[in-house]
């Protein structure tokens, strides 16, 4: 307990000036630390929020400790920045840079490895963003905000009134997803009404050591088409 204050009222003062205090410095950084968050301010965030969160709590501490702590959080920040768009060299350094997971309708396995996602995350991210069968997508970048852009492919791209001039249009259809990262997807192949043999069969692999090759492999059991991105 500081300058003979009651601890409930320190927790409330401080609580109060800590949020002030953040709000402050949320101004000045801008909404890219709500939004678009790349990791270098992710961990500048986390790093606020917990030294304000301490501060609210420790009376043992000198209150402007934690608040000097917090403006040099927000000065780093604002250099990193600065820096940043005076020189790309730094910028991909502290920031890294986008990286092309589907590059002409083929999943890049290293590329992917890089990312540090599978191919799980992937799909689910794709669906995220409305595409539901991977052989609609043309293009796909991990961007540094953790957010992933979308090509799709010509014939796939939004359709408006004028496009259909009276053609109607078939019901769209989940693909089957039978193998991701070299296993077997066996309530995929529930689903597509097949079975392992059928599918080692046009896989054109005779084991599952042999499988671990095949990064995707998904059905489209209307056209009877196996699509297969391997690693």
């Amino acid at each position: 307990m500081q300058f003979g204050i009651e601890p409930i009222y320190w927790v409330l003062i401080n609580s109060v000036v800590s949020f002030i205090f953040l709000f402050i410095i949320s101004k000045i950084l801008g909404k890219k630390q709500i939004a678009q968050l790349e990791f270098i301010d992710y961990a500048v965030g986390i790093s606020l929020g917990s030294i304000a969160a301490e501060m609210a709590i420790n009376s043992e501490v000198p209150f402007y400790y934690f608040l000097i702590a917090m403006a040099i959080f927000m000065l780093l920040a604002l250099l990193v920045d600065i820096v940043g768009r005076k020189c790309t060299f730094f910028k991909r350094l502290m920031k890294g840079k986008p990286i092309t997971v589907i590059y002409e309708g083929k999943i890049d396995y290293a590329e992917l490895k890089k990312s540090k996602i599978d191919v799980n995350d992937l799909l689910s991210m794709l669906r995220e963003k409305g595409f539901f069968d991977i052989e609609d997508v043309a293009y796909a970048i991990f961007e540094t905000s953790g957010e992933l852009s979308v090509l799709p492919k010509g014939n796939q791209r939004p359709v408006v009134a004028e496009d259909l001039n009276g053609i109607k249009i078939k019901q769209a259809q989940l693909s089957n997803v039978l193998v991701v990262d070299g296993d077997i997807s066996y309530s995929g192949l529930n689903e597509a009404n097949k079975g392992e043999e059928w599918l080692l069969r046009r896989l054109n692999v005779k084991s599952k050591e042999e499988l671990k090759k095949v990064l995707l492999a998904t059905y489209d059991s209307e056209n009877d088409v196996l699509n297969i991105h391997t690693k």
